[in-house]
């Protein structure tokens, strides 16, 4: 067990990998919140719409909520999984003091920690570009007769 600081340096060295992840997830977790929160929005915006909207223009409103819904709860899976693998990489720092500091063989378990990080921001990030192909449907659904004319 390590009781200088020399000894310790190289410990904190091999943590620094897991720190830089958490902050790169904690910044896809900022922009994925405030897309979510947009989304929360406009579908409030639309529902008050919808109450007064003539019956030809309610179809569409209601198409509109209904992929605002979708993209929600794939934004919900998407920060879960950020949310999960930023919890990975904290218990990842944590298993890599324990195991330098205490001399305790953990190597497979910080193996399976790591990938299950990595699989966690893969899952977020394909989340976060199904969001985004989403959000251009219910843009192509808003323009509707306009976007057939330019496109």
């Amino acid at each position: 067990m390590p009781h200088t600081l020399n000894e310790i340096i190289p410990v904190l060295q091999i943590a620094i990998g897991p720190v830089i992840l958490i902050s790169g997830v904690g910044m896809l977790l900022l922009v994925m919140t405030g897309r979510f929160g947009r989304m929360i929005d406009r579908a409030r915006v639309l529902s008050k719409e919808l109450q007064s909207a003539p019956p030809a223009e309610a179809a569409n409103l209601r198409a509109q909520i209904a992929i605002l819904f979708r993209r929600a709860r794939c934004m919900k899976l998407g920060l879960a999984l950020a949310s999960f693998s930023m919890l990975l990489a904290a218990m990842l720092v944590i298993l890599l003091f324990t195991t330098e500091l205490f001399d305790k063989p953990w190597v497979q378990l910080i193996i399976w920690n790591f990938s299950s990080a990595l699989v966690c921001l893969i899952g977020a990030v394909l989340s976060f570009l199904y969001d985004i192909h989403l959000s251009l449907v219910a843009l192509k659904l808003e323009l509707g007769d306009e976007f057939q004319a330019n496109g």
